[in-house]
């Protein structure tokens, strides 16, 4: 058992070295899954164990976590990578080629929250596009029920309300 946990974090290491932004929960289990490697459980226990030995950073926001393959994940990848067969790290490269375009849409429009004064909440929105912010919008409401609705409804409406603010401003 020990040498298959083993086995599906450096297929996680893997993914995550081989993309230059971090992925969420769902898009590193959407990938173990479909494949059938493990299931859902086990998944996280790994998941856990790798935040945990420091091979990689988690980033949460609201609604998702993101992971991050740290200096001590490259390490580990090159002395022991050599271990996950060539056939997986080809269904790797295939699933992170045609998803890519949706990895990069779940990086470049995000929304967070946060409790402001005592009686409020911030609700940070952003549009990024490749290495430069398009918008970066923060708004302020009385509740924590509001600020997880802006945070559900900004990634369908950020670019009628960037294309409403620039032509309102130039």
């Amino acid at each position: 058992m020990s040498e298959t946990l083993t086995l599906y974090k450096l297929i996680i290491l893997k993914m995550l070295s081989l993309i230059e932004t971090p992925l969420t929960n769902s898009q590193i289990s959407e990938f173990i899954l479909e494949k059938e490697y493990t299931n859902y459980f086990t998944l996280q226990q790994v998941l856990s164990e790798l935040d945990e030995t420091g091979l990689v950073t988690i980033s949460s926001t609201h609604n998702s976590s993101s992971y991050h393959i740290t200096d001590a994940g490259k390490n580990t990848l090159d002395y022991f990578g050599d271990k996950i067969p060539d056939i997986i790290c080809q269904d790797i490269r295939e699933y992170l080629g045609e998803k890519q375009g949706e990895i990069q849409d779940t990086r470049s429009v995000t929304s967070n929250y946060f409790q402001g004064n005592a009686d409020d909440y911030l609700v940070c929105c952003q549009v990024r596009e490749q290495n430069a912010t398009l918008i970066n919008l923060t708004v302020s409401v009385p509740s924590e029920e509001q600020a997880v609705s802006v945070c559900n409804h900004w990634k369908s409406k950020s670019q009628e309300i960037y294309a409403y603010v620039m032509e309102q401003l130039l």
